[in-house]
C-alpha cells in the first residue's frame, strides 16, 4: 500500500493533534483480570479482559507481556499476537460487531438473572394480577 506526501502529512498532523491533547496511552497492564490503560493526560480506561476480544480466553501469563505501540495508541499482547485499540476502548467497543453482540448478550443474561427485593415483589404483584398474559396468535 502507498500513501501520497499529502495523506502522510495530514496523518502525522491528526497524532501531533492528539498528543497534544494527552490522548494517547503511557502504560499498559492486566491486573486482577483487568486491563488497566493510563493516558498521559491522566486519564485511565479498565476494561475487563473477558470482554475483550481475542483476550477473553487467554492464560493470565498470556497476558503479562504487554506491549504499547510507539505512537500510544494500541496495546499488543505478543504472546497471543492480539492488538488492542485504545480509542475504541474509551468507546467501549471491545471487538468486531460480532464479538460486541455476544458480550452485550452475555452482560445482558447476567443482569437478568440478578434479583433484588424491589424485583421480587414486583414478581409478587404481577402473580397476584394473574401473572404475565397469555400470547395471542394473530
Amino acid at each position: 500500500m502507498e500513501i501520497s506526501e499529502q495523506e502522510f502529512v495530514a496523518a502525522n498532523r491528526r497524532a501531533n493533534a492528539r498528543r497534544a491533547l494527552g490522548r494517547y496511552a503511557v502504560s499498559a497492564r492486566v491486573s486482577a483480570g483487568t486491563l488497566i490503560v493510563d493516558f498521559a493526560s491522566g486519564a485511565q480506561v479498565r476494561v475487563p479482559v473477558r470482554l475483550i476480544e481475542g483476550l477473553a480466553e487467554a492464560p493470565s501469563r498470556a497476558l503479562r507481556n504487554i506491549e504499547l505501540s510507539p505512537a500510544g495508541l494500541g496495546v499488543h499482547f505478543p504472546d497471543l499476537d492480539a492488538d488492542v485499540h485504545v480509542a475504541a476502548l474509551m468507546k467501549g467497543v471491545f471487538g468486531s460487531a460480532g464479538w460486541m453482540r455476544t458480550v452485550a448478550g452475555e452482560l445482558a443474561a447476567v443482569g437478568g438473572r440478578k434479583s433484588s427485593p424491589a424485583k421480587a415483589a414486583a414478581a409478587r404483584a404481577n402473580g397476584r394480577k394473574g401473572g404475565r398474559p397469555r400470547a395471542v396468535a394473530s
